[in-house]
């Protein structure tokens, strides 16, 4: 990722941090709307998971440009997940879960240059878990 994308990232996020509590409530609800099959791999009180979501994202776009220093645990994540059931599919979903979080969440200041810079925010996290989870 370019230093302009990473920027629109790390810009945008600030925006988030003051709601993360909403954030995580409508992430997890929209989650849950497109794969309902999902719901049983996570507990019934969330709030926990809730902040290791918000967490996670910060570390991940606090670090954008030194991914290096983050890889290692991006990858234990993904190997992780594997033991909760996380198959490849999973990732696209919640990939649309947080894009569409981010748009709700952002409303207008969630134009389409943040949305893409986002989504390859994204996508190199889900392909770092993708190949370490393959790996187990």
């Amino acid at each position: 990722m370019d230093s302009a994308k990473i920027a629109l990232v790390q810009d945008s996020f600030k925006k988030v941090v003051p709601i993360a509590g909403v954030a995580a409530d409508i992430f997890y609800d929209r989650v849950f709307e497109l794969a309902p099959s999902v719901r049983p791999m996570f507990p019934d009180d969330l709030r926990d998971q809730k902040k290791k979501l918000m967490q996670m994202l910060g570390t991940a776009v606090t670090n954008l440009h030194q991914v290096d220093r983050i890889a290692a645990a991006i990858q234990e994540m993904g190997r992780r997940h594997v033991g909760y059931g996380v198959e490849p599919a999973h990732y696209d979903i919640v990939g649309q879960a947080l894009l569409d979080t981010l748009a709700k969440g952002l409303g207008d200041d969630f134009t389409p240059e943040v949305r893409q810079a986002w989504a390859e925010t994204y996508a190199l996290i889900a392909s770092t878990m993708k190949d370490a989870a393959a790996a187990v």
